[in-house]
């Protein structure tokens, strides 16, 4: 169609469709289907299986023609003009908004600067630069106050498809930001020399991030923390300066990963239970408030970065237990032994029957088959009691 490259119509179309990433022969198609649309409309025309619209090459105006006769009603130009202008403004919005949506669409996952623009009723529309975005309630940091024009660091979390189209969702309280902070203000971790394995996290209140490393001479924690603290604190200040982070170090030993992530306690004894996902920790009486955390929260934090229920004792409770058993046994024991020997029974043969629970009346009363049945009694042992049972 080469009058139409050279129009002052097709020069406007074409310069806006490459502006805004648009084909033009798309629009024009686009243009041509409403005008047959508003024809039908203000003329009442039913059919519209054999008509056809042309544009003007020069200026733009459109007819309609039927079997190669041209049909178009008086004054139809101006209405045509202007449906083609609706058209051309209404792709332009559509492909701007599927650009912008496509180019965040890549960014789910990653953390990006936003302004609070205004409160729409529940949710907080934020300014992400190309679009807006939306955080609802369940994305905000519960003890965080929000005013317009307030600059923070957000997680886009997904587009979501609404009734009013596709809108971009960030938040404040996805464990997506703290990851996304370290990686920002953490080289190493930026760098994929330090990585964070898990993250446990209880907005605004504490978070817990597992990091590890196998790179020689590269300390993870270390690198997290940074010197005095100041890269974590960097991290804590965008989370509204009141979270608190634990940085741990992961370890594909269970043991020691759950240990550490009950940290600051110390001096804990880790028994795991793979199999139903359990731990049974241990710790000093000092250290149990340490442990367990306020109202709660440290181990309950440590179970969702391990995945496993953690059930808390004391050791002294566990060593008492042991003390309290060993001192039952000794008191059995002495009387049951003793008895056994003053039968004239070897040593040997009375650890036996002790072991299974007999004593001496129990052994008196029994029968020659019913001792040759007790687990433990060879023949030389079987002989030895029967001699005894005899002189009884």
């Amino acid at each position: 169609m080469p009058a139409i490259v050279r129009s002052e119509f097709a020069l406007a179309l074409n310069q806006v469709a490459t502006e805004r990433g648009l084909d033009p022969n798309v629009v024009l198609e686009t243009i041509k289907t409403a005008v047959l649309a508003a024809y039908r409309k203000d003329y009442g025309e039913e059919d519209l299986k054999d008509l056809k619209v042309e544009i003007d090459a020069k200026s733009g105006g459109a007819r309609i023609f039927r079997e190669d006769k041209d049909i178009t009603p008086p004054g139809f130009g101006r209405i045509a003009t202007q449906t083609a202008k609706q058209v051309i403004l209404q792709k332009i919005r559509e492909a701007e908004k599927e650009a912008i949506i496509e180019d965040y669409s890549s960014k789910v996952g990653a953390i990006i600067s936003g302004m609070i623009l205004r409160f729409d009723g529940p949710n907080t529309v934020v300014n992400i630069g190309r679009a807006q975005a939306i955080m609802s309630p369940q994305e905000k940091i519960i003890n965080e106050k929000y005013r317009l024009n307030q600059r923070l660091t957000f997680y886009i979390v997904e587009i979501q498809q609404t009734r009013r189209g596709e809108e971009i969702i960030v938040s404040r309280a996805h464990k997506g930001l703290v990851k996304g902070l370290f990686k920002r203000e953490v080289p190493e971790v930026a760098s994929s020399a330090v990585e964070i394995k898990k993250v446990a996290r209880e907005p605004g209140s504490r978070s817990k991030v597992a990091v590890f490393s196998d790179q020689r001479g590269i300390d993870p924690v270390g690198s997290c923390v940074g010197q005095k603290g100041v890269r974590v604190q960097a991290v804590i200040e965008e989370l509204g300066g009141r979270e608190k982070i634990d940085v741990i170090q992961w370890s594909e030993d269970l043991s020691q990963f759950i240990a550490a992530a009950l940290s600051p306690a110390k001096e804990l004894k880790v028994t795991i239970d793979e199999k139903n996902k359990t731990a049974l920790v241990r710790a000093p009486l000092d250290q149990l408030s340490l442990v367990i955390g306020k109202e709660g929260q440290n181990v309950r934090l440590a179970a969702k970065l391990t995945g496993f229920k953690i059930d808390i004792r004391s050791k002294e409770e566990g060593e008492e237990k042991k003390d309290k058993s060993k001192k039952d046994k000794r008191k059995k024991e002495p009387k049951t032994v003793k008895k056994l020997l003053d039968l004239g029974l070897s040593s040997r043969v009375v650890n036996v029957l002790a072991q299974e629970g007999i004593t001496s009346f129990s052994l008196l009363k029994k029968r020659e088959k019913e001792v040759s049945e007790i687990k433990g009694i060879g023949p030389k042992a079987l002989t030895e009691i029967k001699k005894v049972l005899k002189k009884a």
